[in-house]
């Protein structure tokens, strides 16, 4: 499946990669999953943390993972390790419990992952979830209760991503084509990435229904391969696809997705290699550590597990318009997920009471919270 790299990377990765040495980044870490990260440095005292005004929406939240926008504005929030589903109203408060969804194991990185509402949710009360299980993980449908009060299992979409303590991947998004988009990670078997067999180490494209799209690449599931975990999906107004990858020492990823494109792993790791699509930013994991990614204002928006801190990369469809630039760094701890409201505001969702202590990262008091981002446009 690997295939050689073209031979001049992408102005965007060449830039990234000076950015960051020119700033003295620090060597890697021996570790391989999103929880065995050190964190970034402290902020400068003076640096401008942020792009905008940042408030408190809602405290309490116990290792928190996926995040979807309901149509009154509200917020339907994933709990990793408890397997709840909460309720947060769109001007912020305290979260209410509507369900835990059963069947679901955890751990050190498995348990209730993504999460995504049905277009119809008004109708058909239906959200998609990613679950982690034994044999096999999983992408269900759920119904919500008409008054929010419980949660059920109606459907099994896909089945078959082979499960491991580690690199679930999980996260979930529609895209304007209206199929379910799903980012998996290799199960900690980097050969699985590049196996054409295998659901595990690619982005994979359902109908919501269950169903393969005709237009698929390759007639299954899979849309494009030689991911190791993917954290993070998103869309551009024109329709490219952006993908968050979680790299093994040297090189963390984000990639522009192609339809049957390989994206390198494991003989490329970042621009360290010359196999598969060369990615649109690379970052040092130490400062990275990627999670979940938006668009909005012209640029993608990435959490930080281990490097603590908000990612701005300015890009216009399949490529970059500047270096990448961070924010709050330190300030609130990991990021696991970035979301864009409903009136265009950035949700942004801590990961500090995951179990992720190693390397000095610990819970603030109030964590795990969700803060909420107005975009300054003119920043």
């Amino acid at each position: 499946m690997l295939k050689t790299r073209r031979s001049t990377l992408t102005m965007a990765a060449t830039v990234s990669v000076a950015a960051l040495l020119t700033a003295g980044c620090g060597g890697p870490p021996s570790g391989g999953g999103d929880d065995v990260r050190s964190p970034g440095p402290a902020a400068t005292a003076g640096t401008p943390s942020g792009p905008g005004e940042l408030t408190e929406l809602t405290t309490g939240l116990e290792a928190p993972w996926g995040l979807t926008f309901l149509p009154d504005g509200s917020a339907l929030v994933t709990e990793r390790l408890s397997a709840r589903v909460l309720r947060v109203p769109a001007a912020g408060g305290p979260p209410e419990e509507v369900g835990v969804v059963p069947g679901v194991e955890t751990s050190s990185e498995g348990g209730l992952l993504g999460l995504v509402a049905s277009p119809d949710f008004a109708t058909d009360r239906t959200v998609y979830a990613y679950a982690s299980g034994s044999p096999t993980n999983r992408v269900v449908a759920l119904e919500i209760g008409a008054d929010f009060d419980s949660v059920e299992v109606a459907r099994v979409l896909l089945d078959g991503i082979e499960t491991a303590d580690r690199h679930h991947g999980g996260r979930l998004r529609i895209g304007p084509d209206g199929h379910l988009w799903i980012g998996t990670g290799d199960a900690f078997l980097p050969e699985n990435a590049a196996d054409d067999g295998s659901l595990n180490g690619k982005v994979l494209r359902i109908a919501l229904d269950g169903s393969i799209p005709e237009d698929n690449p390759s007639g299954t599931a899979v849309y494009s391969a030689g991911h190791r975990n993917v954290q993070g999906i998103t869309f551009g107004p024109d329709g490219t696809v952006y993908a968050s990858e979680l790299g093994h020492r040297t090189w963390d990823e984000v990639n522009v997705l192609r339809p049957g494109a390989d994206y390198g792993w494991p003989e490329t790791e970042g621009v360290a290699g010359d196999t598969g699509e060369p990615p649109l930013f690379t970052l040092h994991p130490d400062d990275a550590s990627p999670s979940g990614i938006a668009y909005a204002e012209g640029s993608l928006w990435m959490g930080a597990l281990g490097g603590q801190r908000l990612w701005q990369l300015p890009v216009d469809g399949p490529e970059a318009t500047g270096d990448p630039v961070e924010h709050y760094t330190g300030e609130h701890g990991r990021i696991r997920t970035v979301e864009v409201a409903p009136d265009g505001a950035l949700w942004l969702v801590t990961s500090n009471t995951d179990g992720a202590t190693w390397g000095g990262t610990e819970a603030r008091p109030g964590d795990d919270r969700i803060l909420r981002l107005e975009l300054d446009p003119t920043d």
